[in-house]
């Protein structure tokens, strides 16, 4: 009563002979390729970043900021060669050109020959920003220039901050010495006040004037600095579109292309389906004539009482009967000749240009060129609108230095006024209490503060959790796939059903764990051997080891019993066809690579019944740490998935107590 749960009784074809012994033990170690040799060959790469050969060309020819030398292109490229954040090499701008062609650097950097000149830019009447050239191919390694955008960002940033600082610390040594003037001004107004007598309503008019004259061009400044502002963003989106509209008309290119190879293909289809009708025809009116020999050949018979010809007579009608119905019938040709019609007409929409459908595609693909040329001509609109927002900003600045001029006249012209010598102590007051304001810094106090309004913020990141490196971060994902196919590939070895437990009076539920049970003890050891390779080959180190091992059990056996259950309900060949599909489906719904919001609809629909989710989930929480609900919802679901497996799997064991035909000899063998 009990050999329905001897596990040794699968496992023990496996000990006779070496070559079952070895392949047990494949089984064991199977899940490693996907456990532990993907982790291992994606362990860090990020880590490795300083490895990527990068070409970094300076072209700068420096130039001269207020009467000094600036290199900024020199002092960018030492600072590059320096972190060696990257493998840097400095060629020139045709290797490095031809090497990213080659593919012998990944991406190339170039520092401009006016890149010194557009950095000291906004201390002259020109200010513009200064331009770092990157060039990218994709066909050395989509990746590749994902990091390499990544690190261009992050030298914009670190470059920009750099910059920012030392045009700051030009303005604060300029303020410097504005606090010095504003004591010399103080003094001068206060002997300027006993000479002041005559002009005083005329000169106080016109000093009032002269200020909210200023004031206004110093509004209009500010207008004209949001202004261009606004118009660089707006030029940016069109840009942003016109490649969209660019991709896509490339997209409509290529479905016309792949249209007319539809076309070639169908019309080849068609022919081939009129000569397999043509074929077929003559073979179905022979069957028809042969039914209508076997019956008039019965009717004959029917008149003899003779017991023999009326046994002969039940047998042509037999014969008869699947001549008329069976093969090729007359439906069964006139399904073909429907078939014939059917694959003609679509040969025709995919294959005449002068299809309705051929003609729409022409039609999109024409509509996507004039759209193309539409955005080209309002790209270049938005760049002339920059750069006109741009023009008038400089110039506004340089109405306001004339304003704040005049301004300065009109309080000189009062100060020499008799009548105004009360305003002018007044001043001489304001300017002493002015200058006292000024910061009176050393030049190393000066950096510092120059540095932190460059850079005003830094940015503080707390993790909740942390993965080390990027293997630990994906090695939930690969251990549940690991742990898939090691159960995909135990089935294939292991039989879902033994014929022995399932030809005898077992329940149907004990059938089942018949075979499930000496499967789970393989499982185990996949489960130990994984754990132990990772946690100490790797060196992953899970938050909780008791707990990683438990789920990665648990995973296996649920894994094990749904397998098992594709197999007893469809069969070995189907059910094989329909794990390996349903492993594909897991893949790319289960969040376990992107974030599941960043795929396409129907796999976030797919997301909460994928039982790949929940084993990410499980494996993130006990390998990284933080226990919440999500650890105990993933639990029940695989606990679930379990027992509704092997439930649904006893039901077909109790179906396959019976032997039928398509058993014995199954239509799909794989």
């Amino acid at each position: 009563m009990l050999a329905g749960f001897a596990i040794g009784t699968e496992l023990k074809r496996f000990g006779k002979g070496r070559m079952p012994k070895v392949a047990l033990v494949a089984i064991v170690f199977m899940p490693l390729l996907y456990g532990a040799l993907y982790l291992w060959a994606f362990w860090n790469p990020f880590g490795e970043v300083a490895k990527l050969p990068v070409a970094l060309v300076n072209s700068d020819r420096g130039a001269v900021v207020q009467g000094q030398p600036l290199n900024a292109g020199q002092e960018v490229a030492d600072e590059l060669l320096r972190r060696e954040d990257l493998d840097w090499r400095q060629v020139s701008p045709q290797a490095a050109r031809q090497g990213v062609e080659d593919g012998d650097y990944y991406f190339a950097v170039e520092l401009p020959e006016d890149f010194s000149a557009a950095v000291g830019s906004p201390m002259s009447a020109d200010p513009h920003q200064a331009q770092i050239d990157v060039l990218f191919n994709d066909a050395n390694n989509y990746l590749g220039t994902i990091i390499g955008q990544n690190a261009m960002h992050q030298l914009q940033l670190a470059v920009s901050q750099n910059i920012s600082g030392q045009a700051v610390d030009k303005v604060l040594v300029g303020l410097q010495s504005a606090g010095e003037g504003l004591t010399q001004a103080a003094d001068g107004a206060q002997r300027l006040a006993d000479g002041a007598a005559q002009l005083d309503d005329g000169a106080g008019e016109l000093d009032d004037g002269a200020h909210t004259l200023s004031d206004g061009i110093d509004t209009a400044y500010s207008g004209s600095g949001e202004l261009s502002t606004g118009a660089q963003t707006l030029s940016e989106g069109i840009d942003t579109a016109a490649g969209g509209v660019q991709a896509l008309t490339g997209g409509l290119g290529r479905l016309s292309a792949g249209t007319e190879q539809l076309g070639a293909g169908a019309g080849q289809i068609s022919a081939g389906v009129d000569q397999v009708v043509g074929m077929l025809d003559p073979l179905g009116q022979a069957q028809t004539d042969a039914a209508r020999s076997v019956a008039q050949v019965a009717d004959m018979l029917r008149a003899n009482p003779d017991p023999v010809s009326r046994q002969a007579v039940a047998a042509l009608d037999g014969l008869q009967h699947t001549l008329a119905t069976q093969g090729l019938s007359p439906g069964a040709l006139d399904q073909l000749h429907r078939l014939s019609d059917g694959a003609a007409r679509l040969s025709h929409e995919l294959g005449d240009p002068s299809s309705e459908y051929r003609s729409g595609i022409s039609a999109l693909v024409a509509g996507g060129g004039e759209l193309q040329s539409g955005m080209t001509q309002l790209s270049d609109g938005g760049h002339r609108l920059t750069g006109g927002a741009t023009e008038l900003h400089g110039g506004l600045a340089r109405l306001s230095d004339g304003g704040h001029a005049l301004t300065d006249g009109t309080g000189t012209l009062t100060g020499g006024t008799e009548q105004l010598r009360g305003g002018a102590d007044e001043l001489a007051d304001r300017l002493g209490e002015g200058a006292g304001q000024v910061p009176d810094w050393s030049d190393e106090q000066r950096r510092e503060v120059s540095s932190t309004i460059g850079a005003p913020v830094a940015l503080s990141e707390n993790s909740i959790t942390h993965a080390e490196t990027f293997g630990m971060g994906f090695a939930p994902f690969f251990l549940s796939l690991a742990l898939f196919v090691g159960g995909m590939i135990i089935w294939m070895l292991l039989r879902p059903l033994q014929l022995r437990p399932l030809a005898g009076r077992l329940g149907a539920v004990r059938v089942v764990l018949a075979s499930y049970l000496p499967a789970l003890c393989v499982v185990l050891a996949q489960s130990v051997v994984m754990f132990l390779v990772v946690r100490f080959a790797l060196g992953l180190d899970p938050a909780y080891p008791a707990a990683t091992f438990g789920v990665l059990t648990l995973i296996g056996a649920a894994y094990l019993a749904l397998i098992q259950m594709f197999n007893v309900v469809l069969g070995p060949s189907v059910g094989r066809v329909v794990t390996l599909a349903f492993l594909m489906l897991q893949l790319v719904s289960s969040g376990g690579v992107y974030p599941v919001e960043t795929t396409s609809r129907p796999f976030q629909f797919l997301h909460p019944f994928d039982p790949m989710t929940y084993t990410v989930d499980a494996l993130r929480q006990v390998t990284l740490g933080h226990i919440d609900g999500r650890l105990w919802t993933s639990v029940a679901v695989l606990a679930g998935v379990l027992v509704a497996s092997i439930a649904v799997s006893a039901l077909a064991a109790r179906r396959d107590r019976r032997w039928t035909i398509e058993r014995l000899h199954p239509p799909i063998a794989v």
